[in-house]
């Protein structure tokens, strides 16, 4: 259900908003700014100072930033990952709160070994599109598996995280119990280290390690500055959210830890439907798998990069992301506004909700048993207008079997066509992709949005004249 704004226009008075959440306290923000500036006075020359000074003024900028409230209004429901929230009802606000916290939240980090062919031991300044595109791809992951309605429980407890328990609760003595609150009217005792070994929470471990800042990490960021080496990008440079589609889709090839996943990217604004049943199909691809179980059928995360406008944002669109962001088969948009990428994960009324990566914080030592989780969750929803999105992005699908895959093109294809008097977002044909098969002839049976002929021609050239505009969000 999407919200209308004439329900949430006009509501001024305190009674109307909710509290605010903040990620971090006061006290744990001023630790982070004096680490960061003790770094920087060690006195150390070249690119790596270069680097420090960076990732401090980052910090200090973006730290700030996030100590900011973002207000959200109780008399319009809020839509994120295809759940909708009545923030009016205090079971709601704190379910959507849990949600919220447990989704991945992948920043800068600094302190991490050299990535390859140069000196470089932070992100910050310039990796901002590759972490919005990890954090899609977690969200993907998570889903994969992660059973739908997993949250991430350890994140409501009393204290910061799970290695600040206090010592009266070891680990090792399973009957000294602490108080995980599952829900909001119901606790259990438990200890820390029965709670870690619950296989959820292996996988969720899992999962957050394999975005970690190491050369052997999957989907670190070492690897995807690797992979980007052959789109002809490299440490430090900036990277626009098609390219970045396209390392994920090879990062996801070249992983060993999830075989029964693929990733398609859809070329030139269409999803072609017999090159996605290909990367699915196993063992045998053309065979029909109608009566075969899921199990015969790659899950996979689909990316279709589109262009929304020239240098601003066609409201045009609107509505359709909107539809798009209230469907369960929805992993989020890898976006943000000029020069500053973020990750959209729902919307409230014409404000669109998000994570953003441009916070500098150290990099976790994941080999640690129990390494602490608090730096890659937020619990501090922050919200935007839409019209200060940026018109280049990457919206990310997922569907885990093949029965799940046609509802998807049937629920998508519907929110597509509340843009109906435009061009479509991007469309599905039947075909397969005339780049891979190398020919020119025209693809048949094209499922596309039916819109007005008669467009005016100023919409027409604003749609398509990009030559002034970038697909990459350059950064301070």
């Amino acid at each position: 259900m999407n919200p209308s704004s004439s329900q949430c226009e006009g509501q001024s008075s305190e009674d109307d908003f909710t509290e605010d959440w903040l990620h971090l306290s006061s006290h744990s923000m001023g630790l982070q700014s004096v680490d960061v500036c003790s770094e920087v006075k060690e006195g150390e020359d070249g690119p790596k100072l270069k680097s420090k000074l960076v990732s401090a003024w980052n910090s200090l900028k973006y730290g700030w930033s996030l100590k900011q409230k973002s207000r959200f209004s109780k008399s319009c429901p809020v839509t994120m990952l295809g759940h909708t929230y009545d923030l009016s009802q205090k079971v709601e606000k704190e379910r959507f709160h849990r949600t919220f916290a447990s989704l991945l939240w992948l920043t800068y980090r600094r302190g991490f070994p050299e990535l390859g062919g140069c000196s470089l031991t932070t992100d910050s300044g310039w990796g901002c599109v590759l972490r919005t595109g990890q954090m899609l791809l977690a969200q993907g992951l998570l889903l994969h598996l992660l059973p739908p309605d997993w949250t991430w429980s350890l994140g409501h407890c009393g204290v910061r995280d799970d290695m600040d328990l206090p010592e009266s609760c070891p680990s090792a003595h399973p009957e000294s119990g602490w108080n995980a609150v599952e829900s909001l009217k119901r606790s259990r005792k438990m200890s820390v280290g029965s709670f870690l070994d619950r296989p959820m929470e292996a996988s969720h471990r899992m999962v957050v390690s394999w975005f970690s800042d190491h050369p052997a990490a999957p989907f670190g960021v070492h690897q995807l500055v690797e992979l980007g080496k052959s789109s002809g990008k490299k440490a430090g440079d900036w990277y626009g959210p098609s390219i970045v589609a396209h390392i994920l889709r090879k990062a996801v090839m070249a992983s060993v830890d999830v075989p029964n996943l693929t990733v398609y990217v859809a070329q030139d604004c269409t999803i072609y439907l017999e090159d996605v049943r290909s990367l699915c199909e196993r063992p045998h691809p053309g065979v029909s798998l109608e009566n075969l179980p899921n199990q015969s059928w790659k899950s996979v995360i689909i990316l279709v990069p589109v262009r929304l406008g020239g240098q601003e944002l066609n409201p045009t669109y609107i509505s359709c992301i909107k539809s798009l962001l209230t469907l369960e088969c929805c992993i989020g948009i890898i976006g943000g506004k000029p020069k500053h990428s973020l990750f959209f994960v729902g919307f409230q009324d014409n404000y669109l909700l998000y994570l953003d990566p441009h916070y500098c914080q150290p990099t976790v030592d994941v080999t640690r048993q129990n390494f602490p989780l608090e730096s890659f969750h937020c619990k501090y929803p922050r919200k935007m207008a839409f019209y200060s999105m940026d018109p280049s992005c990457t919206i990310g699908f997922y569907a885990k079997g093949q029965k799940e895959f046609r509802s998807m093109c049937s629920d998508v294809i519907a929110a597509l066509s509340t843009s109906a008097d435009m061009y479509p977002m991007f469309t599905f044909s039947e075909g397969t992709s005339q780049e891979e098969v190398g020919y020119s002839a025209p693809t048949n049976n094209i499922t596309r949005i039916q819109r007005k002929e008669c467009r005016e021609g100023k919409d027409k050239r604003r749609r398509n004249d990009t030559s002034n505009s970038m697909d990459e969000f350059v950064l301070l």
